[in-house]
């Protein structure tokens, strides 16, 4: 039976430790402040907020949401934005994506300040990632790492193979795994959709991450005996026999691959927890540092 990299319970520790610190620096007269920017009323998107939102009134953080109409204009949202940066109060902000098509992501990331960039999205974030220089790093790969250094499951020198090539979790994971140190030094291999036999690739890896938004993509038999396996994916997928009529499951088939390797996450209560933990992290640690106007 693998081990079960429980997100949930770490996740709950994680934001237990920064509730204390955070009071500590609410003691020294520093309260730390999110603003999340949501446009529109996408369902999950609504869903996110709420639960980040949840999460700083639980971690002592000061969370403002500021809700916008999915027609406005872009010169208007990065006035929202631009305002934000300006806000002494505020120490990280958060433009919930995806946007509405008409509206340039890349531009609305671009105007936010780096010293404010707690998804870890900014141009700038993403080169200090991999100059390895101090900045902020997206928040599913640092809860990645957080979940392999919590359960002692060192990096180095094994073959990891990242299913996936996002901004948000591929890309960063492999500049991540790449970096020197007990939980760096991996020989880093990242396959996507147009990868040749993925399932020869998957079974080389020490260490398989799934992060490509495909329902038990990862079957028994594409994984190597003894590996370590992180699901990232969280689809939805119909079932009659279930109360909403969906349940969710993960880019791996877990009931095929769990009995193969040594641990495994679950979907749920897997990485999605150790997501907003680390959100929360780079929160206080902007507030911590002075990095605000």
């Amino acid at each position: 039976m693998a081990r079960i990299i429980d997100g949930k319970q770490t996740g709950q520790a994680v934001r237990a430790e920064i509730a204390a610190r955070v009071e500590e620096l609410v003691q020294r007269g520093i309260t730390p402040g999110l603003t999340a920017i949501l446009v529109g009323e996408d369902p999950a998107s609504q869903v996110y907020v709420r639960s980040k939102e949840k999460a700083c009134h639980q971690a002592g953080i000061n969370s403002n949401v500021i809700r916008l109409p999915a027609e406005i204009s872009q010169a208007g949202l990065e006035a929202v934005v631009q305002e934000q940066n300006e806000s002494p109060a505020v120490h990280g902000i958060l433009v919930q994506l995806p946007l509405p098509k008409h509206l340039n992501e890349q531009r609305i990331i671009n105007r936010i300040y780096p010293a404010k960039d707690v998804d870890g999205f900014h141009p700038q974030s993403i080169g200090n990632l991999l100059l390895e220089q101090p900045g902020f790093i997206p928040a599913t790969p640092l809860g990645i790492l957080e979940l392999l250094r919590r359960y002692q499951l060192p990096t180095r020198g094994k073959q990891a193979v990242i299913v996936g090539r996002s901004h948000i979790v591929g890309k960063p994971l492999a500049a991540l795994l790449m970096q020197k140190g007990e939980y760096g030094d991996a020989t880093v291999t990242v396959c996507h959709s147009r990868t040749a036999d993925l399932a020869a690739v998957t079974r080389g890896a020490d260490l398989l991450i799934a992060a490509i938004g495909s329902p038990r993509l990862i079957r028994g038999d594409m994984v190597k005996p003894g590996a370590v396996v992180i699901d990232v994916g969280i689809n939805r997928v119909e079932d009659s026999s279930a109360k909403r009529g969906y349940r969710l499951v993960g880019d791996v088939a877990f009931d095929e691959v769990e009995p193969v390797v040594a641990a495994i996450t679950p979907v749920p209560g897997g990485v999605g927890p150790m997501t907003i933990a680390m959100l929360l992290s780079n929160t206080l640690r902007a507030a911590e540092t002075g990095e605000s106007v």
